[in-house]
C-alpha cells in the first residue's frame, strides 16, 4: 500500500438526532464538533439522523402508510376489473 494515502480511522461518538443517544465507534469521518466521553477523552461529535436506536426495523415501531390514496389513484388509471 502507498503511505499517506488512506484517510485516518479514529475513534468518534456518534449521536442520533432522533433519540439522543450516543455511541462510541470508529470511523474515518470527522467533525469540529467535540464531545467528552465517558473515558474521559475528548472525541470528535457526529450527528445522524437515524441509527440502530431509530430505526422502525430494529425498534419494532409501526409507520402509517396512507395506501387508499395508491389504491384510489390505481382505480381511476385501470378501472374497477372485478369479475
Amino acid at each position: 500500500m502507498k503511505p499517506d494515502i488512506h484517510p485516518r480511522y479514529e475513534p468518534v461518538v456518534v449521536q442520533d438526532r432522533a433519540t439522543g443517544r450516543t455511541f462510541l465507534t470508529r470511523s474515518t469521518a470527522t467533525s469540529e464538533a467535540r464531545i467528552e466521553w465517558e473515558d474521559g477523552n475528548t472525541y470528535p461529535l457526529i450527528t445522524i439522523d437515524v441509527t440502530a436506536y431509530s430505526h422502525p426495523f430494529w425498534t419494532g415501531d409501526q409507520r402509517v402508510v396512507d395506501t387508499q390514496g395508491r389504491v384510489e389513484k390505481f382505480r381511476r388509471r385501470y378501472g374497477d376489473r372485478r369479475g
